[in-house]
């Protein structure tokens, strides 16, 4: 162990991540799907490694307004996960979900929770692919949400990650019933589980 490093990933183990990428976004619009009672399609999830400090720009810009889940991850790893999506965006499903529109700019407690709702179904879709294909246990923690500007949002995980490294492994997915979605995954396996992810999917590290 101690070996990792994120700064120096090979393609090998960079392809592996992408992979397991794409099918938690896979399993992530079944779930969304389900969920809102409606077809939901999805286009190939964009999966990159970048410097911390440009994830905000990604999203729009550091001010870009978002709703984040957070959530923590115990068990075979640890670390955290996190769902961002524009606040409307996040409007536009939790009216789907309510079956009504929204009538006020900020979201009421209710509204609140079915955002928590939606961004623990996305985000355990993600964790339950990635269980799946390593046979690791993983369980996560109850979601915490924000909605703030994405700089904001991204510095509790900056905090948590600075002791890591300022790479992050970031999913871009856009989701589509009537209006286009755009959800960022961030995963944040400390280095000792990305180890363990990538050895037991059998890749000598």
């Amino acid at each position: 162990m101690g070996k990792f490093d994120l700064d120096h990933m090979s393609q090998e183990y960079y392809d592996i991540l992408k992979e397991l990428g794409n099918i938690g976004a896979g399993n992530a619009t079944t779930a969304l799907a389900q969920m809102l009672g409606c077809k939901v399609d999805m286009k190939v999830p964009q999966v990159k490694l970048l410097e911390f400090k440009d994830v905000g720009t990604l999203m729009g810009g550091e001010e870009q307004i978002m709703a984040g889940i957070y959530l923590g991850v115990e068990g075979d790893i640890s670390g955290s996960i996190m769902f961002l999506v524009e606040k409307e965006a996040a409007r536009h499903l939790v009216s789907k979900l309510m079956g009504m529109e929204l009538a006020n700019e900020e979201f009421t407690e209710l509204e609140t929770s079915a955002i928590k709702e939606v961004g623990n179904i996305i985000t355990g879709a993600y964790l339950n692919s990635l269980s799946t294909l390593t046979n690791l246990k993983i369980y996560p923690s109850v979601p915490n949400l924000a909605i703030d500007m994405a700089g904001a949002i991204l510095s509790v995980p900056a905090i948590e990650f600075g002791m890591v490294g300022d790479k992050i492994l970031l999913i871009e997915t856009l989701f589509t019933d009537d209006v286009d979605l755009n959800g960022f995954f961030i995963m944040i396996p400390d280095l000792e589980s990305y180890e363990k992810i990538l050895s037991s999917l059998g890749i000598a590290i």
